[in-house]
């Protein structure tokens, strides 16, 4: 993941606004975030850029979201980051930049939701809305995602491993329980939906203890809705799961809940062993990562059907 050879600072964002976008130069810029793709700064009030900075592909992911954003927003009930440029490759930066609007919240890995029926509620409205059949030419999941869920026994047993080996979990014996059933269960045999495909705790916000806001579509695609389902698990606090089923429509059957738990689980591990490495080497860590992972991971070793 070689990432930039350019520094992205305040001034060459400055300077890209200048160049491509005039009328939006004269905006205050500060940093809002080093996600795993992008940086984030916020442009004013109501705006933010989006730049590649880790991996080779993320630029492509931004193309993306440019593209297909616009039109979901309006059918989604929550707020989204809603893509109202586009930056060009140029000599000061050579890659793909956006400039969306802005989702005021604070990221579900620095703070939970703790208002178990409002944050229930919120989710499932936002994946009944975005749970739509997805046209035959949608994009196609990176890494498995909203694939066959028994697709990704391998990244399991790897996180698992790394995660037993360092201490970071004790229970590996009911891990592995419940990604068996996970994993046997029926695969999803309906039209493909479209699912957001990365619903972990950094890319959901809170505020007053429920969820406000959904950001980073970059993985955006046509799949098996299980895959957004399993984020119940690492989002919403302990006795809200139920809740959650209950009112999300279409109504999940028993083998597509058995698979949300696989995602979140697999999710899980991801997040747990990333937070407590530092993300394989990126700036910073990330370490609030690991918190929620843990806490989902607990109660699904936790929870029966």
């Amino acid at each position: 993941m070689p990432g930039n050879k350019v520094e992205i600072t305040a001034d060459l964002i400055a300077a890209l606004l200048r160049e491509q976008h005039p009328d939006l130069a004269g905006l205050p810029l500060s940093l809002g975030a080093l996600g795993w793709d992008n940086q984030l700064w916020r442009l004013g009030n109501d705006l933010a850029v989006r730049l590649p900075w880790a991996t080779d592909d993320a630029d492509e992911l931004l193309l993306k979201e440019h593209r297909l954003l616009p039109g979901l927003a309006s059918r989604l009930p929550l707020p989204i980051p809603v893509p109202k440029r586009l930056g060009l490759p140029s000599e000061r930066f050579p890659r793909n930049w956006i400039v969306t609007t802005w989702v005021p919240g604070e990221p579900a890995d620095r703070t939970f939701a703790t208002y178990g029926v409002a944050a229930a509620d919120a989710l499932a409205a936002f994946l009944s809305a975005l749970h739509d059949v997805a046209p035959p030419n949608a994009p196609v999941g990176r890494h498995g995602r909203g694939g066959s869920l028994s697709a990704s026994g391998g990244g399991v047993t790897h996180f698992l491993k790394l995660a037993t080996d360092r201490g970071l979990i004790t229970t590996a014996d009911q891990v592995l329980e419940v990604w068996e059933e996970a994993a046997a269960a029926a695969d999803w045999a309906a039209s493909a939906r479209w699912i957001h495909a990365d619903l972990h705790p950094a890319n959901v916000l809170i505020k007053d203890g429920s969820i406000c806001g959904i950001i980073d579509f970059g993985d955006l695609c046509a799949g098996d809705p299980a895959c957004d389902l399993g984020a119940a698990w690492l989002l919403l606090p302990d006795g809200a799961i139920d809740r959650f089923y209950a009112r999300y429509v279409p109504h999940a059957d028993e083998a597509t809940m058995k698979r949300a738990r696989g995602w979140a689980l697999l999710k899980a591990l991801v997040c747990l062993v990333i937070g407590d490495d530092g993300a394989h080497g990126r700036p910073g860590g990330k370490a609030t990562w690991a918190p929620p992972a843990l806490a989902a991971i607990h109660r699904l070793t936790a929870a029966t059907f």
